[in-house]
């Protein structure tokens, strides 16, 4: 019985004593490949990007299309635009009052459905919708003109639908027209210095067949 109790207390104590010298070998570890020195460790896309964004384009402007992680889709359509227009931020509302990520004027919203501007401040999936909604009813207002001008160069700007539609969301459907039908005769520009012409390049061929045109678009939560 003695020799039972002795087991219990012998066993554990053994392994304490082994953890111990273990804990205390004086083994030296070199932190040096684990060291940060030099890295990058607050990297995100946009930093990428805003780089991209720091001067109109020009030909020798190397960057001006290159959107490397969201390829030329819906996707990086409306990301690559709502970069152009707020640096992506949901909340933020400029000098001229316009809101959220894609700078929506109060007008605008009103045309798709949304009368209460706080509302849509703080709503990124009504944002999200919203965006969508003012694309498909801009591509059913300009479709002749998407049938008719792409593929075609004005003011030696390749013509495509997704450049028409970035201009669109820019300076509204009706300018676009008069761009297009003058053959760059009519330009427009925003009080930035954001032009027709420049979104047209700038935004020029993404797929953008996703966007359904429809000419009553609304946005519903």
């Amino acid at each position: 019985m003695i020799k039972k109790i002795t087991n219990y207390f012998v066993v554990p104590m053994s392994i304490c004593a082994i953890l111990v010298v273990a804990l205390n070998t004086n083994t030296t570890v070199d932190m040096t490949n684990f060291s940060t020195k030099g890295l990058e460790l607050n990297y995100t896309v946009s930093k990428d990007v805003a780089m991209l964004d720091e001067k109109e384009p020009t030909q020798t402007n190397t960057f001006d299309n290159f959107f490397p992680y969201l390829g030329k889709n819906y996707m990086g359509f409306k990301e690559a635009l709502a970069f152009k227009e707020s640096r992506g931020n949901y909340f933020t509302v400029n000098d001229f009052g316009y809101l959220g990520k894609y700078q929506f004027g109060v007008e605008t919203l009103k045309v798709i459905g949304i009368y209460n501007a706080e509302q849509f401040l703080y709503n990124p999936e009504l944002q999200e919708k919203a965006f969508l909604a003012n694309a498909e009813r801009n591509k059913w207002i300009l479709r002749k003109d998407i049938s008719r001008f792409v593929g075609k160069k004005i003011s030696g700007i390749q013509i495509t639908e997704s450049g028409i539609l970035a201009a669109a969301h820019l300076a509204g459907p009706g300018s676009v027209k008069k761009f297009l039908r003058s053959y760059g005769g009519v330009n427009f520009s925003d009080a930035f210095g954001s032009s027709i012409t420049h979104y047209m390049k700038k935004f020029s061929g993404y797929d953008t067949s996703y966007i359904v045109a429809n000419k009553k678009a609304k946005v519903t939560l």
